[in-house]
């Protein structure tokens, strides 16, 4: 069972990426889904989450109005749209499942690899 996470790079203060979290070796169309990050120095956050049907969503209050998580169970893939980053989005960006099917997620299975988000003024 693997969680890759990819579409990291660097962007300029202002700037757009979106982030995939592909899922192998099982389904995850029943369970929540999140992203986490983690800064140089600085403890692991949470960013967002989203229900196993994709009507729920939870969103850090720092991302809150510029992130979108969405997912496609067909795909086995998490997204995450990041718009309007600033330098202090920079991070590595890790992808999680959740032991169940809804939001707020208590506790997570399987946590993917972080792909790095540098954010430049």
């Amino acid at each position: 069972v693997q969680l890759q996470a990819s579409g990291g790079g660097s962007v300029q203060t202002g700037g757009s990426l979106t982030l995939s979290c592909a899922a192998s070796g099982r389904t995850f169309s029943s369970n929540a889904m999140s992203w986490f990050r983690q800064a140089p120095g600085k403890e692991r956050e949470f960013v967002a989450a989203i229900s196993w049907s994709g009507i729920s969503t939870l969103y850090a209050d720092s991302v809150k109005g510029r992130f979108t998580i969405s997912r496609d169970n067909a795909k086995n893939t998490v997204y995450l749209q990041m718009s309007s980053l600033k330098p202090e989005d920079t991070a590595a960006y890790y992808c999680a499942a959740g032991s169940s099917g809804r939001v707020p997620i208590r506790s997570y299975d399987y946590w993917g690899q972080g792909t790095l988000v540098t954010v430049s003024s």
